[in-house]
């Protein structure tokens, strides 16, 4: 099984619990006006990776990580792929999180998606809004977004325990890659960059 990716990142501490593996899909039919990530939109885009590959890659990582993020683009719209890496890692003792624009409500009545839900602790849902940005909570972007603690993994703990952050990381081909939540313009206009358009 293949899955569609904009990036990976191995080792990152601002999306979510502990040091996390993140893998932000490519590909999301959802298209929030004021997104960060319109660069994940494209189907087309990003690379197909074999979903034992990533999982390899990931159990090379397993000492040095809490558990994988799944961000992009729009996970569920590859659950299947997901579904299998989530259950994977959970099976090594890995917590796994996802975001979704989609509501948990929705997503439970579409029968693809419950290997994914069955196997993610903490689910962060709904859709990116921009006139009610908000950053004061923990991996969120807006305010009606929600938490949901899937598993006993997590608990609302999380809300003083971490605060938004983010991370810049400089490929060996120059390029600027921003991860975590915040205000990305505003960093880049205060460093006089230019984000990905």
């Amino acid at each position: 099984m293949k899955l569609r990716v904009f990036n990976i990142i191995k080792n990152t501490k601002v999306e979510g619990p502990g040091n996390r593996y993140c893998i932000w899909v490519q590909g999301c039919s959802r298209h929030c006006r004021g997104c960060q990530a319109v660069h994940t939109w494209s189907h087309k885009g990003g690379e197909l990776y074999d979903v034992e590959v990533i999982l390899d890659d990931i159990f090379n990582q397993k000492d040095k990580i809490e558990g994988v993020t799944f961000l992009g683009g729009e996970p569920f719209e590859q659950a299947e792929a997901l579904g299998i890496i989530a259950q994977k890692v959970k099976e090594k003792g890995l917590s796994v999180l996802c975001f979704t624009g989609g509501k948990l409500e929705e997503l439970r009545e579409n029968q693809i998606n419950k290997k994914l839900l069955d196997n993610t602790d903490l689910l962060i849902d709904g859709k990116f809004i921009e006139k009610l940005t908000d950053y004061s909570r923990p991996w969120c972007g807006s305010s009606n977004q929600r938490y949901h603690f899937l598993t006993d993994r997590y608990n609302e703990e999380i809300f003083t325990k971490y605060k938004n952050k983010v991370e810049v990381n400089i490929s060996k081909n120059g390029q600027i890659f921003m991860n975590g939540m915040g205000n990305f313009d505003e960093i880049l206009r205060k460093v006089d960059l230019m984000g990905i358009k």
